[in-house]
């Protein structure tokens, strides 16, 4: 049986599937799931994050963890925590990195959240010389003071996918041809009450035809990290890609070998992503009880946190083949026409909290 099978046999007895059952059998079913199957990071596989262009990626941001643990008062126990940790090589880096700081190594307890046991595998190998602790999602997670890090995790949570036509918003969802057995995108016939999800300015200005989308598991996240931040203490940093303001328009994409291709005629066999809307995020971080500062373009961010002399730190020690990987490295990170513009970055924390280090001004 393969993953198109499942979900056959799924509209078959269900009716047609929403988006969001779609993504999240895709890519996390425990048999056919992409994440279950494989792994899809790096130049051999179907993609690459910023922790794989560079060191200095994680290096930084656990320098960042260090400096938040230090603005809480600096804890004698934190939980430091990452959200579909990939291969375990941003958190490697940041514990590398942030070693030096006194007391925060003593501090911290590690724990990733991550449902594919494939890659949680690869983390353990990565992360062979921590203790550390794994989580099927976010609630699993103890209480206490937290330092979250979600670097291109949002972006993998399951959407809804809304059409405007005349009579209001109807949901989009998978059927499967009659004479074909291909599976096709099809429409609700009444409207959706995930329309009441949409903020005013998309619910007002979508035209006929026009998709807007809205991820309740992304929203349910937000709202759990604010509640725990405003009880506990801490904060989370999201790293993305997506707008800053919430707006209509289809981002759900599927990428394959670095390329994009069709969603439907590669499901299961590629990476599934929508466009992060942080705004959002943020609103739901509010409503919960916390305080969202950004979203900044992860250019902005990584200036801010110095990576131009990290860069340069390295280099001074490196061959001259080296350095202009080193170089090009820098230059993809943080280059609006990289990854620098379109990647937003974001903090949350409780509501009495100082902002945290990229977000001061």
């Amino acid at each position: 049986m393969s993953l198109l099978d499942h979900l056959r046999r799924r509209v078959a007895t269900e009716g047609p599937l929403p988006v969001t059952d779609v993504m999240a059998d895709a890519l996390t079913h425990p048999r056919f799931g992409y994440y279950a199957t494989r792994d899809p990071f790096g130049a051999a596989g179907d993609f690459v994050t910023a922790p794989e262009v560079s060191q200095m990626f994680g290096e930084l941001i656990g320098l960042w963890a260090a400096v938040v643990w230090q603005q809480m008062g600096s804890p004698g126990h934190v939980h430091l925590v990452e959200l579909g940790p990939g291969r375990g090589t941003l958190m490697a880096d940041a514990l590398r990195a942030s070693r030096p700081v006194p007391g925060f190594h003593a501090a911290l307890q590690v724990h990733l959240v991550e449902a594919s046991r494939t890659l949680r595998e690869i983390q353990e190998r990565s992360l062979s010389g921590y203790a550390s602790s794994w989580h099927d999602d976010v609630s699993g997670l103890p209480d206490g003071p937290v330092i979250v890090i979600a670097n291109e995790f949002f972006d993998a949570l399951p959407i809804a996918q809304l059409v405007r036509t005349g009579a209001g918003w109807h949901e989009r969802r998978l059927a499967f041809d009659p004479q074909t057995d291909a599976p096709v995108w099809t429409l609700t016939p009444g409207i959706s009450p995930l329309a009441a999800l949409l903020h005013p300015t998309v619910l007002m200005g979508a035209r006929p035809g026009e998709i807007a989308e809205v991820s309740p598991a992304a929203l349910s996240v937000a709202d759990l990290l604010a509640r725990r931040l405003k009880r506990d203490g801490g904060a989370a940093l999201v790293i993305d890609y997506g707008h800053g303001e919430s707006a209509a328009g289809d981002t759900l994409q599927a990428v394959q070998a670095h390329k994009s291709v069709d969603v439907l005629a590669t499901l299961g066999e590629a990476d599934l992503t929508a466009h992060v809307d942080f705004a959002a995020l943020a609103r739901a971080v509010s409503q919960g009880g916390g305080l969202a500062h950004g979203p900044v373009t992860q250019g902005a961010f990584l200036s801010a946190l110095g990576i131009a002399q990290r860069a340069h730190g390295l280099m001074a020690k490196a061959t001259p083949e080296q350095a202009r990987d080193i170089e090009a490295a820098t230059v993809r990170l943080i280059d609006p026409g990289e990854m620098g513009t379109l990647f937003k970055v974001a903090a949350w924390t409780g509501p009495a909290a100082a902002p945290p280090p990229g977000f001061e001004a």
